[in-house]
């Protein structure tokens, strides 16, 4: 039994690693690009369809990978997936015009289905009753995206754009090799065991099918676009809307992006904690309600105001100054690290048998938030004209979540008293 516990924490160890490696790869463009645009002078929505080109990949192969967990050995597909991601890391230098920085993009893009392979894998070690705070732990591994904010500006200074992509190859290399020969498999009695708890749904196109009609797998899917989706475009957005907004270097920008990227991923393992303790559905209207909140004040943009008075005008300026704005970031960070963990806890309760897809969907979903929600950043702000636009576009997805959670909850309440009804004969005509 010591023994199985101590590989059950070494398979969370090395997944951990080996997500955070492949977080990092998968957000290199937030880090990388936008010092290359300014000197290829791209717009603001070409710069969102950029960043949005490895999330895209990203999110799409998901749902395959979910299906392809439930037939084949999670481990070995989680390592030949960081194969799969050197190449375009090596081929990184060569591309120097839009068309090539699109295309390795989207290349790059498939280390994000690494989640999805990665909660699979460290599922069969785990019992269900922790199963949120080791999901939680386990979505730290988005602090990969730090990496980013920190290493990238250095090899760009030192040794130029050049050297990035075959610096990451390398690293990516040895983390695959590290993963590959050092993470448990888990024995056959713990996959026989959890096979008779919890046995797989059927897996296939019909079963992807089935998924995709439930609605319920939607409204999860709503919820972790904005915890996760949203969190995937801040953290691409950020230095930039930093470097504009509020004039900053792009040391300064990266250096408060990287502040909400690690307390946002930190505070995940935190959040499995509470999604255990009170539940998910709880820890997720919280999330919301907190967020909502932050996000009105970010949405108003700098304003200057005339009052005529009595006996002289009144001029009264409205703005959020940078050290408000990051206390307001800082919070919802927060909240989403909370969020996402509790809507894989969710997961897990009401869909135990098939977690491989409906993770995937719900995933696949959420990653489109971090390819869809640059672009709208960067189509508001050209259409507007104001750089808050970006968040006015955050609250209303942040709105349509909150309608879609009150109506889901109504209607599985609905749901709930018709069932009971039904148990107590009170819808049955009285032959009596």
């Amino acid at each position: 039994m010591a023994n199985q516990h101590s590989k059950a924490w070494r398979a969370l160890l090395f997944a951990t690693l080996a997500f955070a490696a492949n977080f990092s790869v998968w957000t290199l463009y937030a880090a990388a690009v936008i010092p290359f645009t300014e000197q290829l002078g791209f717009s603001l929505t070409q710069l969102g369809v950029l960043l949005a080109s490895p999330m895209l990949t990203g999110a799409l192969s998901r749902i395959p990978a979910g299906l392809l967990v439930g037939q084949f050995n999670a481990k070995k597909l989680f390592s030949l997936q960081m194969l799969l991601c050197i190449p375009p890391l090596v081929l990184l230098p060569l591309a120097t015009d839009y068309t090539n920085l699109l295309l390795v993009g989207l290349w790059i893009g498939l280390s994000g289905s690494s989640f999805t392979f990665g909660i699979n894998y460290i599922n069969d070690f785990f019992s269900r009753k922790i199963q949120g705070t080791i999901m939680g732990v386990f979505g730290v591994g988005n602090a990969g995206a730090a990496i980013n904010l920190v290493f990238a500006p250095i090899i760009i200074e030192l040794w130029g754009w050049s050297y990035l992509g075959p610096v990451y190859a390398v690293g990516l290399v040895i983390i695959a090799w590290l993963f590959f020969w050092l993470a448990p498999n888990p024995s056959e009695q713990v996959q026989q065991l959890t096979a008779k708890t919890h046995p797989r749904a059927g897996t296939g196109i019909s079963n992807i099918i089935s998924t995709m009609k439930n609605l319920h797998v939607w409204a999860l899917g709503l919820y972790y676009y904005f915890v996760f989706g949203s969190f995937l475009a801040l953290l691409m957005w950020l230095p930039y809307y930093y470097m504009q907004a509020y004039q900053l270097n792009i040391k300064q920008a990266m250096a408060f992006t990287l502040f909400f990227v690690a307390t946002s991923s930190v505070v995940r393992a935190l959040g499995g904690w509470f999604a255990d303790k009170y539940g998910g559905r709880t820890v997720n209207w919280s999330v919301f309600w907190v967020c909502l909140v932050c996000l009105f004040f970010l949405s108003y943009p700098p304003t200057t105001m005339t009052i005529h008075g009595v006996n002289q005008d009144v001029h009264l300026t409205v703005s959020i100054n940078v050290w408000v704005f990051t206390g307001l970031l800082f919070i919802i960070g927060v909240a989403q690290g909370f969020g996402r963990a509790s809507v894989f806890k969710v997961i897990h309760d009401q869909y135990p048998n098939n977690i491989g897809v409906v993770g995937g969907v719900v995933a696949a979903i959420g990653a489109l938030g971090g390819c869809s929600l640059p672009i709208l950043f960067g189509l508001s702000v050209d259409l507007i004209g104001i750089y808050s636009a970006s968040f006015m576009v955050l609250y209303g997805i942040l709105a349509l979540c909150m309608m879609a959670m009150y109506m889901a909850i109504q209607a599985e309440t609905h749901q709930k008293r018709i069932a009971e009804a039904k148990k107590y004969n009170f819808l049955e005509d009285d032959n009596l």
